[in-house]
């Protein structure tokens, strides 16, 4: 299962991925406020069983609980002298809980820090973050690297560039968060999909797409537009609609069947990846699986 997650996209294969994390570790203890991160140390227990809910449901791409695990994101917590510990942690949970029956995703996220002159970032102590994470998840056997949820192309292209310096070969999946506007999508950093694709196939990407910030229905239209700019492996994670905030709670409106149709949509547009964001669990991926014919 681990080989050939590039080549089986590049023709055309539908591959499914996960979904939300976040939302299930905060049913599962995490502490409001604290680093999602932090439980690869304190409990990778529970890792391995949401790792194993998406494995069930059907997934064959699980993520990897590191999405803020670069030094520069764990800093804001204290933590970025374990990121190493954290970051080969996350991936070692979710290898022992779907060894060797799907592809292990080692997510980066935005550091959290923005680039000069914008910011107070320079590109080198970026890049130099990344490549420290880079290096401890793909040396703890991640599958593929997967740098989502970007809105700055040069902080994504930075860390598309760290995994590509670690490893020539690792397959290497990049996702912008695009907004709808009157001249089209762009990023809240004023990114297009036309930008980003060229941008980011240039640093090394595998493969190209969207996560979060819109619901599946919206997804299925950012779909069509980066296949009109990319010949490349197209991935797409929605959300479960756009949040809402009912009795003092946020909660996302799509439900599995909903999103499992869009995900039919998703597929004649193109995408060859296809998983969920924010609001989903492992009851829409199963949905998702079942719509796509995916079912064993």
């Amino acid at each position: 299962m681990r080989d050939g997650i590039t080549a089986r996209a590049a023709a055309g294969e539908v591959l499914l991925a996960d979904g939300a994390i976040g939302s299930l570790l905060l049913g599962r203890g995490l502490a409001p406020g604290a680093a999602p991160e932090s439980l690869n140390l304190s409990a990778p227990h529970v890792l391995e069983e949401i790792a194993g809910l998406y494995l069930e449901a059907g997934a064959e791409i699980v993520q990897a609980n590191t999405f803020g695990a670069s030094p520069l994101k764990l800093a804001h917590y204290g933590l970025e002298g374990k990121a190493q510990a954290i970051n080969e942690g996350g991936v070692a949970a979710v290898r022992r809980a779907v060894g060797e029956r799907a592809w292990v995703a080692a997510s980066c996220g935005p550091s959290g820090r923005i680039l000069k002159p914008f910011g107070d970032t320079d590109e080198e102590r970026m890049f130099s973050s990344f490549r420290e994470q880079m290096r401890a998840v793909i040396g703890a056997g991640a599958d593929v690297v997967c740098v989502e949820t970007m809105s700055d192309v040069n902080e994504a292209r930075l860390a598309v560039q760290a995994a590509r310096s670690v490893s020539a070969t690792i397959p290497v999946m990049a996702t912008m968060t695009f907004e709808a506007t009157p001249r089209g999508f762009f990023t809240i950093m004023g990114v297009s999909i036309a930008r980003a694709c060229r941008e980011l196939a240039a640093a090394g990407a595998d493969m190209l797409g969207s996560n979060c910030g819109n619901g599946s229905a919206q997804m299925v239209v950012i779909a069509r537009e980066f296949r009109k700019a990319t010949s490349l492996p197209l991935v797409i994670q929605a959300n479960a609609g756009v949040p809402e905030l009912r009795q003092g709670r946020v909660q996302y409106p799509e439900s599995p069947e909903f999103m499992a149709a869009m995900a039919v949509e998703m597929r004649a547009a193109g995408a060859t990846v296809i998983g969920g964001c924010c609001g989903t669990t492992p009851e829409h991926t199963r949905a998702m699986r079942r719509a796509l014919g995916k079912e064993s």
